[in-house]
């Protein structure tokens, strides 16, 4: 029996019970050492060195060589604590030989990346050579290879736990306003009291997972794509010279053919439309389909966004699901309240499908990717305010309106703003010069008054935060009609912000759609309080997966997906903040 296979055969088989799972995995491991001409391991006498000197002396310096990333100093009080509880003894390996818990666990780090997760990270291509020198063909495993197999296995072991329950890299980093997700694992407790001593070491991982139905989805969507990515991409879809509409001629019809039946957004085999050489019928709709889910103009017409997004290595597509998968883990295990998700690149509001009040999904204008981003974070949505007034912010009435009313007094007037010291108007006409001096200070302030022309539109919905940022109706409502829809200046726009209204007012009496529409078009700004705060999330995912199994993938707008590659491919210590 091959090294490899001898090992496979301790993973595949784990003990029934512990009354005799060493005697059987030493004595399946020593006859299959035996028939390969492998002297059987023996098991250590009482005069082989204690390894305490050697691991704590590993453990202080918080590097150990020979792994993928050595650097584990951000582990060694877990992992000191981990040793200390355990009286320094190998935690592993039995005899000299690998545990059912290790082997198990190896073959956790090898499909690391069905979980979203980098199998080097915990130095898969490395095990099979450990587990060579701890069945030597003379004698017994050095101390030195014990040693670090343990450590090694320690410090994976930890790693993969943690990134699978927290993320490998703190939200923080990248000055995302969310809070601690879930609750942190002791990992010195976890491996030594579940992993060190479980018959079924995939069914403990998977409780540190998260439960969210929506991470359940993102993990079976990458199953599927890494099938993808492993067969191929296939021929690229030639681009044209001009865009190509439904009843033109397409030389490249094979190639758009094969992929979209790869990606699931074709399925008619056997069409005659599909054996020619124009572009038509179910092969149109087929394009459309596409479209839609990779927020593109569903016009089905192949021009050059819609030809790029075609040949976008499958691999992109796994690193996007890789990333969703992270982000799920950033956020909270559960919430009080049915939250209120937005998601930047998609360009849209939902809230969760199991909600009381029912299934609420619409479009958003979000802030510009180049000045004004919409931050990503978290808070509790605590009242709304029909026929707000819009206190326009310094940096926009600087930027904007002063130059504006520098070159006409009467522009603010004629949009509807007043200039306010506090809550006092100082003038809501032309502007002196001595008013203008007054805003360019700071001194004053502008503000539009409540109407269907202000910026808010007639509700605001207000989560407060320190970014200052808050959903709103708009009256530029032209806007959802885009397929990209980043304009704003920060603040968050919503398609229809009288469902919004009935469904965060769902359990306040009284307000029916008829009374929300009526506040709306009132004469006086109306403030209603939440009996109970809603969790807001604006969040910011390049891949969703629907409850019907439909991927969806978005443009890295903002470019935070290339920043979270870079730092993942630092490697370990991954940052904290």
């Amino acid at each position: 029996m091959p090294i490899a296979l001898l090992w496979m055969v301790a993973a595949t088989h784990p003990a029934s019970g512990a009354s005799r799972s060493d005697s059987v995995l030493s004595q399946t491991l020593a006859d299959a050492a035996s028939s390969n001409g492998v002297t059987a391991v023996s098991s250590p006498t009482a005069a082989q060195p204690s390894p305490k000197g050697e691991l704590s002396a590993i453990i202080d310096s918080g590097k150990l060589p020979g792994m993928r990333w050595p650097n584990f100093s951000d582990y060694i009080p877990s992992v000191k604590k981990f040793y200390e509880t355990g009286g320094y003894v190998f935690a592993w390996t039995s005899a000299g030989r690998p545990t059912p818990q290790a082997m198990a666990m190896i073959g956790q780090f090898k499909q690391a990346q069905f979980k979203g997760l980098n199998p080097p990270d915990y130095d898969a291509p490395l095990w099979d050579a450990r587990l060579a020198r701890l069945a030597p063909a003379v004698a017994q495993p050095a101390l030195t290879d014990l040693v670090r197999f343990d450590l090694a296995m320690t410090v994976s072991s930890m790693r993969y736990v943690s990134d699978l329950h927290l993320g490998r890299i703190n939200p923080r980093h990248f000055k995302f306003g969310l809070g601690a997700g879930a609750e942190r694992i002791d990992l010195a407790d976890f491996l030594r009291n579940q992993l060190l001593i479980a018959q079924d070491v995939p069914t403990v991982i998977a409780s540190v997972e998260r439960q969210h139905a929506g991470y359940r989805r993102a993990e079976a969507a990458l199953a599927h794509y890494l099938k993808l990515e492993a067969e191929g991409d296939g021929p690229p879809v030639p681009s044209p010279v001009r865009s190509i509409r439904p009843g033109d001629t397409f030389s490249g019809i094979p190639p758009l053919v094969q992929r979209l039946r790869q990606l699931g957004d074709l399925d008619a085999a056997g069409d005659p439309v599909l054996q020619g050489t124009v572009y038509q019928g179910v092969l149109v709709d087929a394009v459309k389909h596409f479209q839609v889910r990779h927020g593109l103009e569903p016009d089905g017409i192949l021009g050059r966004g819609t030809i790029s997004e075609l040949n976008k290595p499958l691999r992109l597509r796994v690193m996007q699901l890789d990333f969703a998968l992270e982000r799920y883990r950033w956020l909270p295990p559960g919430f009080a309240q049915a939250p209120i998700l937005i998601n930047i690149p998609e360009f849209r509001l939902r809230t969760l499908r199991r909600a009381e009040g029912g299934f609420l999904t619409m479009k958003v204008v979000v802030g510009k990717a180049y000045r004004t981003q919409t931050p990503v974070f978290a808070d509790q949505m605590r009242y709304v305010i029909f026929r707000p007034y819009w206190n326009v912010p310094s940096s926009i009435a600087r930027a904007e309106l002063i130059p504006k009313i520098a070159r006409d007094p009467s522009y603010l007037a004629a949009h509807g703003f007043e200039v306010v010291s506090g809550n006092r108007v100082i003038t809501d006409s032309d502007v002196s010069a001595e008013v203008l001096s007054g805003l360019r200070s700071g001194a004053y302030q502008i503000r539009q008054r409540p109407g269907p022309k202000n910026a808010l539109g007639l509700v605001k919905f207000v989560f407060p935060n320190s970014y200052n940022v808050y959903l709103h109706g708009t009256p530029a409502v032209s806007l959802f009609a885009r397929a990209r829809r980043d304009f704003s200046h920060g603040c968050i726009r919503v398609e229809d912000p009288v469902a919004l209204a009935a469904w965060v007012l769902r359990n306040k009496p009284g307000w029916t759609v008829e009374r929300i529409r009526a506040a709306m078009n009132g004469d006086r700004p109306v403030k209603v309080d939440l009996d109970k705060p809603i969790p807001v999330l604006i969040l910011y995912s390049t891949a969703v997966v629907e409850p019907d199994g439909q991927v969806r993938f978005f443009n890295d707008i903002y470019g935070y997906d290339k920043k979270l590659q870079e730092a993942l491919a630092a490697g370990y210590p991954y940052p904290s903040q």
